[in-house]
């Protein structure tokens, strides 16, 4: 009995260290993520969708697309707050080419993980801001090109969405809504490290290089496909990213993982099926795939 328990202490001990590392890493991006995304929210929400609306009325064709995708970046919207807002600017005129640039990167990226990616290093950090915008370069384009004419999206069920930094104290509501993010997303950060600790101690590093090193295109696909189900939150697989990379994934593999972790997490996809109908929201996961692992193999062979 004494044995056993000593193996746990041991272990226990294990994970403790592995964690503590993770956590100074990655604890203050996460905290000046959760200030500057709260900051953001309160003071550059309305400018930011503002733009978007007065867009409907520009008469910028095509490359619309281009200043919708970064507004996308910019907006720190969850994907319950982005669809109701492009209903009304679709309501407004605004044409689906566009809305789609604009979904999609915010749902792939905003203000505060950029932050968060910012642990990642300068390289993985620039690969996943380039990535998402080029997604939804691609998405806009393709929306153009096969539903010219015709309706891309189903807004019915969705109106403008209520903001909930209403408070009159400016200050107050800067506080809440950090209390908001840091509800939001510090569990999911926490198990992130927790998890971060047991691959480090328990996966072997020959194994990670094996399934997710080099550049071949197996690597790329086992990240695009595990994305799928692992992904929870931004902040939370921060650490799961960072020691992969650390333990041998490819920059092309991480690519991969980041564009169809928040492209197919749950909350997401149950907004996005109620505005695509079955057949688009096929085709919309099958985008998301296909991307990721041409975009992952490229970032292979020419970073």
């Amino acid at each position: 009995m004494s044995e056993f328990l000593e193996i746990v202490r041991r272990e226990f001990v294990y994970l403790w260290y592995y964690s503590d590392i993770q956590f100074r890493q990655i604890f203050l991006y996460w905290v000046i993520g959760i200030v500057a995304g709260s900051c953001i929210s309160v003071f550059l929400k309305d400018h930011i969708h503002g733009l978007l609306k007065r867009m409907s009325d520009a008469k910028l064709g095509i490359l619309g697309i281009v200043p919708a995708s970064l507004l996308g970046i910019a907006s720190p919207l969850c994907m319950y707050g982005t669809i109701p807002l492009a209903a009304s600017v679709s309501r407004s005129g605004m044409r689906d080419d566009w809305l789609a640039a604009f979904m999609m990167t915010s749902i792939l990226l905003n203000p505060q993980l950029i932050i968060y990616s910012a642990a990642l290093g300068p390289a993985a950090l620039t690969v996943r801001i380039v990535s998402c915008f080029l997604c939804g370069i691609v998405a806009g384009i393709l929306v153009r090109m096969f539903y010219k004419g015709k309706e891309f999206f189903d807004f019915k069920s969705f109106d403008e969405p209520k903001s909930r930094d209403v408070h009159p104290n400016i200050f107050i509501r800067l506080l809440k809504n950090i209390g908001r993010n840091i509800k939001a997303t510090g569990p999911m950060f926490l198990l992130g490290i927790v998890l971060s600790a047991v691959f480090q101690r328990y996966v072997p590093q020959d194994l990670m290089v094996k399934v997710f090193g080099g550049n071949d295109a197996w690597g790329v696909l086992m990240a695009a496909t595990i994305g799928v189900p692992l992904y929870a939150c931004g902040g939370g697989t921060i650490p799961l990213i960072q020691g992969w990379l650390a333990e041998g994934m490819s920059l092309g593999s991480a690519a991969a993982f980041m564009i169809t972790g928040p492209a197919t997490k749950i909350t997401n996809l149950g907004a996005l099926k109620i505005v695509f109908g079955i057949k688009r929201f096929v085709l919309y996961i099958a985008f998301v795939m296909l991307f990721s692992f041409i975009i992952g193999l490229l970032i292979n062979i020419f970073v």
